[in-house]
């Protein structure tokens, strides 16, 4: 396999390593990745997150155990269990669809390499369709909101949502990014506060329930989420707390585009409804933990509901912003997501 490097996610040398997301911003730490179940454990901890790259981690194991001289049951086996790691994340199970196609063909070992590569490179490239195009949708001066992180963290190119805010950054547009926390587990707080540092984009970190407060004042122009599913009519599963912005976007009249690749649509998924809702542990919620240590404030006993993810419907979002185009609601309403497919 070729030489693959983004942000988070590498293969040299014969190797697969992953930055610990779980571990930034104050720890940079690499795993090697060599089996399925390193992968799966990296996955399940959040250490690999992001819809895209999640799928695309799994698919350079994958590729590199072909190359290691796994055989055919053992790759099938193999992606499987990688699918099974995150039930939302529908990028995840377009890559590993791609990969059984690879292992039905003569050729296998050699077309499960080249489809993984191709995965790779092609994110890259819808990443930047996505910014360009999202980009066009902001105004010099704008004050922006997103939610959870949507960059190259969590991607192979420059990200989704948050691509869009560094394209129209780089643009010169002269805009600001108020960052939810994004709690639980904290990704807007420790890694789209991270990178929007780190592209020296200026930025203001807030609790998520500041946001409507926020929106009331006038200082919200946009707000761009990204999203894990995206169901035929234009319902979307994104990070826990996305519907609330976009319940208050609609009352305040603030635009809301949702930014994902063509990758992310799930067109035999009718409505949000039919979206598998991962939940997760419940020590998420009751305390907090990362490179700083571990601290409890709940009851131990404490019952808990947290689902990594909720469903925003499809007539609170403005635009979707995919890698082919913007899509409006009347474009949505007629079946455009379905002539995507």
């Amino acid at each position: 396999m070729k030489t693959l490097v983004a942000r988070s996610l590498k293969y040299q040398e014969g190797v697969v390593s992953v930055l610990d997301q779980y571990l930034l911003p104050h720890q940079t730490t690499w795993h090697i990745c060599q089996s399925v179940e390193e992968m799966a454990e990296l996955i399940l901890t959040l250490k690999v997150r992001g819809a895209p790259l999640i799928g695309l981690a799994a698919a350079l194991l994958v590729a590199h155990l072909a190359e290691q001289g796994a055989d055919k049951e053992a790759l099938a086996k193999a992606i499987d269990e990688l699918e099974a790691t995150r039930p939302t994340a529908v990028n995840l199970m377009h890559c590993m669809a791609k990969l059984r196609i690879a292992l039905q063909q003569p050729n296998w070992v050699e077309a499960v390499v080249s489809t993984a590569e191709s995965l790779f490179e092609e994110d890259i490239a819808l990443c930047e369709r996505m910014a360009n195009f999202g980009a066009e949708l902001v105004s010099a001066g704008d004050n922006l909101l997103t939610h959870c992180n949507t960059g190259a963290l969590a991607t192979a190119g420059i990200g989704t949502a948050l691509g869009v805010i560094h394209q129209a950054h780089a643009a010169g547009k002269n805009i600001h990014v108020w960052v939810d926390e994004t709690r639980p587990l904290l990704q807007g707080g420790r890694l789209t506060a991270y990178e929007l540092s780190c592209w020296d984009i200026p930025y203001t970190l807030i609790c998520d329930n500041m946001a409507a407060s926020l929106m009331a004042a006038g200082k919200v122009d946009k707000i761009f989420v990204g999203a894990d599913r995206i169901a035929a009519n234009g319902d979307f599963a994104n990070k826990v707390g996305t519907y609330n912005l976009a319940v208050l976007a609609k009352h305040h009249n603030i635009p809301f585009y949702v930014v994902a690749p063509v990758t992310t649509l799930d067109t035999a998924c009718p409505n949000g409804q039919a979206i598998p809702i991962e939940e997760r542990n419940p020590l998420e919620v009751t305390g907090v933990s990362g490179s700083f240590g571990q601290c409890q404030w709940a009851p131990s006993n404490a019952n808990v509901f947290n689902p990594a993810f909720d469903v925003t419907p499809a007539d609170l979002v403005t635009g979707w912003v995919l890698d082919s185009g913007v899509y409006d609601q009347e474009a949505v309403s007629s079946g455009a997501l379905l002539a995507l497919n």
